[in-house]
């Protein structure tokens, strides 16, 4: 029988339990507020590391002093517009390509030779909202050559976007037009892929006596006589891992341009574009893509918090 503490194991918020269809994930863009134009960013993850900073925050018991704290390095190579989505309703209803799109992007994806729309050609009163498609310029950071490709959405009024997509075009992004040190963010992506295993390790259930009949990393019983079917909410063996998660409230420790470049890590190699150091550990493997965003919402206790960049150890 189950305990009072422990009813059911397995949370349905995470339902059901199988690999993810893609590496990153979709996002309601509406819910997110930046202060930048640009609300979201592909990032690498590259390893974990011990930062040295200066603690100057508020009522700090270490305020002014040396502390040393855990931190997840993270490449981002530049970014270029794909193409420009303009939104009525909620439904795309137009899509203009980028007149200059780099070679990789056969690779991912059928491209036709020549964009006859252009932007100028879209009227105001045919949309209410705007936003991009943007791939990542992996070749330049030695990670892969096939870029990933994502939609983001942008900040401000109509006017705003539109004079920032025409500036920004052809043109290579940085990590530094959309983020700035010491502000929160949110980190999206996929874990580490685990495979099949028990219910044991992928739900937490007990295990049984020494002396159970049938194997000890099992249930007990996968369910009555009748009705005489297996519901879903039984603990079975299965894939974990693969799922997409989000880690919320990450403090960003500095931001390094490719000068400052990092090197010989373990499973990655070295860095050969601009990084960010977040606070904590991360989701995924090495050379898992991420998508790292304003902090959907931001709690006082790391909001407070001020760090000055010592050095990475």
């Amino acid at each position: 029988m189950p305990t009072r503490k422990s009813p059911r194991k397995g949370s349905l918020q995470y339902w059901p339990r199988k690999r993810a269809e893609k590496y990153l994930p979709s996002i309601n863009w509406n819910a997110i507020d930046s202060d930048k134009t640009l609300k979201g960013f592909i990032c690498y993850k590259v390893g974990m590391m011990s930062c040295s900073v200066k603690d100057s925050t508020m009522n700090s018991m270490t305020k002014g002093k040396e502390k040393i704290i855990p931190v997840t390095v993270l490449e981002c190579p530049t970014m270029k517009i794909l193409s420009v989505r303009f939104y009525q309703h909620g439904i795309v209803k137009t899509e203009v390509l980028s007149s200059k799109l780099d070679k990789e992007l056969k690779r991912k994806m059928k491209i036709p030779k020549e964009s006859k729309k252009k932007i100028e050609d879209v009227k105001n009163e045919d949309y209410d909202d705007l936003r991009v498609i943007v791939y990542s310029l992996v070749k330049k950071a030695k990670i892969k050559k096939t870029p990933d490709i994502i939609e983001i959405g942008l900040n401000g009024s109509l006017e705003d976007k539109l004079k920032w997509i025409k500036e920004n075009l052809d043109k290579e992004i940085s990590v530094s037009n959309a983020f700035v040190s010491g502000e929160l963010v949110d980190l999206r992506g996929l874990t580490k892929g685990k495979g099949l295993v028990g219910p044991v390790k992928r739900f937490g259930i007990q295990l049984k006596n020494h002396k159970s009949e049938k194997g000890r990393r099992r249930p007990g019983s996968i369910g009555p006589w009748h009705p005489a079917r297996v519901i879903f909410r039984v603990p079975m063996a299965g894939q974990l891992g693969m799922f997409t998660r989000a880690i919320y409230n990450n403090k960003i420790v500095k931001i390094g341009n490719k000068e400052e470049a990092l090197k010989n890590f373990k499973n990655y190699g070295d860095i050969n574009s601009d990084f960010v150091v977040v606070q904590g550990s991360i989701q995924g493997p090495a050379k898992r893509q991420l998508i790292i965003t304003k902090t959907l919402r931001p709690t006082r206790r790391q909001t407070k918090k001020e760090y000055e960049f010592l050095e990475l150890r």
